[in-house]
């Protein structure tokens, strides 16, 4: 028997087959289609039925299909109040995704929240009775482990980590208010500190490796940084101090066992967490205490 993980972003949609050890046995991932909620399930599932079908896998050898949104779910778990990325408000989307899905048990998560349960269950939170997790993509999302249990909040609304204030009256975040972490953090905004870094610097390597890449992306300023190049160096080291900013408040509220970051950004590994690990204390309250 296998099941369906599905993580929808801002900008595509992440599909993986999992057999019943809870292991990946294949990933796709197709482009999120800014076309409604039915829409997106229709095409979500179109993409899920192709790869069921390339494994010659038939609905009734499908226990589960799970899909997680970077949003806040009603406590019904049905209905997805608030996605500003995906450009959902009170979107019945699991019942729009059962009707793609008949035959199969379908689970609607937040992306975050579902993220922090997985590394709970199998990952890098296991024995942790305190931990917090942000996924740096589109926006910035949170999960939080209490008493070693997920923490799902007031009314099951979670923790929206992503939208607590990091610098008062600052940037515009995508919902509506200024100064959240996800203004400065997200990869969308790692995007546009660096499109403006460029046009300050005509001659920064990232004009060439964007050019080369056919786009700015969250790679552009972390790769040219690796290069020696000034103006990349600059935007990583201006990015790096706003998530240690943003880590640090959340490391003197929680104290947890372990922050993870998860995300595309996370790929970058060593070279983004050296940096975020080497400011960290400067943000943390009593940081010498800090296991």
């Amino acid at each position: 028997m296998y099941q369906i993980g599905v993580d929808i972003g801002g900008t595509s949609i992440k599909i993986g087959l999992v057999d019943e050890e809870l292991n990946i046995i294949r990933r796709t991932a197709i482009p999120f289609p800014h076309i409604g909620g039915e829409g997106v399930a229709a095409e979500l599932a179109a993409a899920v039925h192709g790869l069921l079908a390339e494994h010659g896998i038939t609905e009734q050898e499908l226990l589960h299909v799970g899909v997680v949104v970077p949003g806040s779910i009603d406590p019904t778990g049905e209905i997805v109040l608030d996605a500003h990325n995906l450009g959902f408000h009170d979107v019945p989307f699991k019942k729009q995704l059962e009707a793609q899905f008949p035959n199969n048990k379908v689970y609607l998560a937040n992306d975050a929240d579902g993220a922090a349960l997985a590394e709970l269950g199998r990952g890098a939170f296991q024995g942790c009775k305190t931990a917090v997790l942000l996924t740096l993509g589109t926006g910035v999302g949170g999960g939080v482990i209490l008493g070693g249990k997920m923490f799902s909040g007031g009314c099951r609304r979670g923790a929206e980590l992503g939208h607590m204030q990091l610098v008062a009256g600052g940037e515009l975040c995508t919902c509506g208010v200024r100064g959240c972490i996800e203004a400065y953090c997200s990869v969308t905004a790692l995007v546009k500190q660096t499109t403006a870094a460029m046009k300050a610097a005509p001659d920064s390597a990232m004009h060439a490796y964007a050019q080369a890449a056919g786009l700015v992306d969250g790679r552009t300023a972390f790769e040219c940084s690796k290069q020696g190049d000034k103006a990349a160096i600059q935007v990583v080291e201006n990015y790096c101090r706003y998530l240690a900013n943003a880590i640090g408040s959340l490391v003197a509220v929680f104290r947890p066992d372990v922050v993870l970051i998860g995300g595309g950004l996370s790929n970058q590994r060593e070279y983004l967490m050296d940096k975020l690990n080497a400011l960290l204390p400067k943000f943390v309250f009593a940081s010498d205490l800090i296991g």
